[in-house]
């Protein structure tokens, strides 16, 4: 067990003996002023992290950096204590992913680990026990991780309900969420990215679709699918090639995929597919929701030996119609764990909506300026000064999102003494080891020793999270880079992790 593990247990156990015996509950002290921001005082780096910074290019100006020990809650009322490193920490800067460890913490904090997502099946037909005869209503809450893994049991669900075939439509109901939600479009004009996706109550398999390609001896290239989808073609003009590099791969296979007025898909490739390339894969994002999510739900229901043959259109549960199914999803903790490993944008904004949808138990469709109103109330409760906070969609993809380098530490110091700590620190990328620092550190004496959420946007490169010291003890890492040259900043940022497992006290 890493020092952090220990730590996050200690956390845990002593969170459980000043509440509850039956059921672990957010500490309870008194309450206490707004600590200002200006709190965390300068101090400069170290020689080795300030040449560091120096051979980035990045000027000292454009970073915000603060590391402090993690301290006994029930001594610092959850705040950060003094800085160990404090450069530019009270100056709020975008943060881009690091973001989502804000959505998380106050999502496990409000909604709890076990919190489940509900996809509503209606009709309003009849069935004689074996064939529906009326339309299936499809009713989602904003699952974040309706795979395929959870539509198949949602089919056998179906079948249990006595359902084999459907004479009637498909409608989906996304009244959950309020019309507006998605208008602000793709943060970079690319609408065919997995990570440009907008929310949608009913999304199925974050609406991409993931081709892999694998070269044959004979000369051809096999394509994978997934999701298996009915109304997708493949268009496989595709030659393998044992000679060249892998190099600029993509470009020479011409990927297209493209809806057409029937409501199916084309995806065509053609070209030369170099042999060299392994575990290579194209995503892409899938244009019109409703026919992706049927592709996606008839290519299980037939292979389940259901049968239907009608079509999709968006509509709302009538009055009269009848519950189905209510299929519960995977719980919180299963959803922030994929979210923030992978960085997965799309979840965190279905997540922070459901903060609004939640605090209302479903009853008014979910809003950006709801969920931050419950977000800012949650803050409060908690005695959080986050004056510098900016939430737009609460995953980091996003241009106006701001955040200083201290209030993430004093979320991070919050979230490191809650009781849904363990599941926190577990959600993390471990350095070295998994997720987007699974490359980071490898070869380091911090490498499984530090939990860090990473974030990139162009101009912004961010890190944050808790590092277990030699020392033994835990330290809260926060490193905010806003400049043109943030991408050169990566090494300062490995630096800085790998200083403090080192070199703190």
């Amino acid at each position: 067990m890493s020092n952090v593990a220990r730590a996050c247990c200690a956390a845990l156990a002593l969170a459980m003996v000043v509440s509850s015996p039956v059921e672990a509950k957010p500490l309870k002290h008194a309450k206490m002023p707004r600590v200002p921001a200006s709190a965390a005082r300068a101090t400069p780096l170290p020689p080795e992290l300030a040449r560091a910074l120096a051979a980035s290019k990045v000027p000292a100006a454009h970073v915000s950096v603060i590391v402090a020990k993690v301290d006994n809650p029930l001594q610092t009322r959850g705040r950060i204590g003094p800085p160990l490193l404090a450069v530019n920490a009270n100056v709020p800067r975008n943060p881009a992913s690091t973001m989502k460890l804000v959505t998380t913490i106050a999502a496990l904090d409000t909604l709890g680990p076990d919190y489940r997502w509900r996809t509503q099946a209606f009709t309003d037909g009849t069935s004689d026990g074996r064939t529906l005869n009326g339309n299936l209503y499809f009713k989602g809450s904003g699952d974040p991780k309706l795979v395929p893994e959870e539509m198949e049991k949602f089919v056998a669900e179906l079948h249990h309900a006595g359902v084999t075939n459907i004479n009637g439509d498909i409608v989906l109901d996304r009244s959950a969420y309020s019309a507006d939600i998605g208008d602000t479009g793709a943060i970079d004009g690319g609408d065919d990215r997995p990570y440009n996706v907008a929310p949608d109550p009913l999304l199925y398999s974050f609406k991409a679709v993931s081709f892999s390609f694998t070269g044959n001896p004979n000369g051809t290239v096999e394509v994978g699918v997934l999701p298996p989808l009915a109304n997708l073609q493949v268009a496989n003009n595709l030659s393998s090639t044992g000679s060249g590099h892998c190099g600029d791969w993509l470009a020479r296979i011409h990927p297209t995929l493209n809806a057409m007025a029937d409501g199916s898909y084309v995806a065509h490739f053609s070209g030369t597919y170099p042999a060299s390339c392994e575990d290579k894969g194209w995503n892409v994002a899938a244009p019109d929701r409703d026919q992706f999510f049927l592709g996606g739900f008839r290519a299980l229901w037939q292979a389940s030996g259901g049968q239907f043959n009608g079509n999709v259109r968006t509509g709302v549960v009538p009055p009269g119609a009848h519950l189905l199914v209510t299929h519960r999803g995977q719980t919180l903790a299963e959803v922030v764990h994929d979210m923030n490993k992978f960085s997965n944008n799309v979840m965190a904004r279905q997540l922070f909506l459901t903060l609004g949808l939640a605090a209302d138990n479903n009853r008014t469709p979910a809003s950006l300026t709801r969920s931050r109103d419950v977000l800012n109330r949650w803050l409060d409760k908690n005695d959080l000064a986050m004056p510098g906070l900016v939430v737009e969609n609460g995953s980091g993809l996003s241009r106006i999102e701001r955040i200083s380098a201290t209030e993430l530490a004093s979320l991070l110091q919050h979230g490191i003494n809650s009781p849904t700590a363990q599941v926190l620190i577990e959600s993390m990328p471990t350095v070295g080891v998994d997720g987007t620092m699974r490359n980071r550190l490898m070869n380091r004496d911090v490498a499984g020793n530090a939990h860090i959420k990473t974030g990139t946007l162009d101009d912004v490169g961010a890190v944050a999270g808790y590092v277990g010291s030699r020392s033994g003890n835990i330290y809260v890492v926060v490193s905010l880079v806003n400049d043109p040259r943030a991408s050169q900043a990566r090494g300062f940022n490995d630096a800085l992790i790998s200083w403090v497992y080192e070199n703190a006290p």
